[in-house]
């Protein structure tokens, strides 16, 4: 891929969107510590130097991914709830319901899972005050998008924004360990009692989800 010199806003629109999904394209391949802004800028078909233009960073890059992503699994999840729950059904089950549909949605995006794993400790940093702000205002509206989510088939909850805070946070914490590296699943294997340890992203999001929701729905 090779651009002309972007002249128009139009222009600087497309390449920035090149970019964008050039990165999404090796999320694809790699986990996110492995994309670096000179493959990143070789693929793209841009010097380094044309690539800062439009981002301040790798960092900044996926942030803005992280995003798009975000924003892209919520419209799926209103879907997979809305089919998934039956709304006169119990709080309890509902509860139970829901932690199920958000682990197993979480779960089948892994480069999601990977993204909010980097987020606090990689991603926002080596970035500026105005792409970090740009991104946290994006970050609340769509959080408070799930809460709104959330609150619409389990209005017992008490503070929505919270649990669907805690859901992504959780994500990207249990995403770190899945999967395991080839020396860790070879010392579950040479000593099976180790294998507790062995996580699976689905199954420990969706009994610490569980157990959240539960926790906070009102008692009789």
């Amino acid at each position: 891929m090779t651009f002309q010199r972007a002249r128009s806003e139009e222009q600087r629109q497309v390449r920035r969107r090149a970019i964008l999904e050039t990165a999404a394209a090796m999320l694809d391949e790699m986990p996110v510590a492995d994309v670096s802004l000179n493959e990143l800028s070789r693929r793209v078909g841009l010097a380094k130097s044309n690539v800062l233009r439009y981002f301040d960073s790798r960092e900044a890059v996926l942030l803005e991914l992280l995003d798009d992503f975000l924003a892209d699994w919520l419209r799926d999840l209103e879907q997979e709830l809305a089919a998934g729950i039956d709304a006169d059904a119990a709080p309890q089950d509902r509860a139970r319901r829901l932690a199920e549909v958000i682990s197993a949605s979480l779960a089948a995006r892994p480069v999601l899972c990977d993204l909010f794993g980097a987020q606090g400790g990689v991603l926002e940093h080596n970035v500026s005050v105005e792409v970090v702000t740009r991104h946290k205002r994006t970050s609340l509206a769509l959080l408070d998008t799930m809460a709104g989510i959330v609150r619409r088939h389990l209005p017992e909850i008490g503070d929505a924004r919270l649990f669907s805070l805690t859901c992504l946070v959780m994500a990207g914490a249990v995403s770190s360990y899945v999967p395991p590296p080839a020396s860790v699943l070879a010392a579950y294997a040479a000593d099976p009692a180790l294998a507790v340890l062995h996580l699976d992203l689905r199954e420990a999001l969706e009994v610490a989800l569980t157990s959240a929701l539960l926790g906070v729905l009102p008692r009789d």
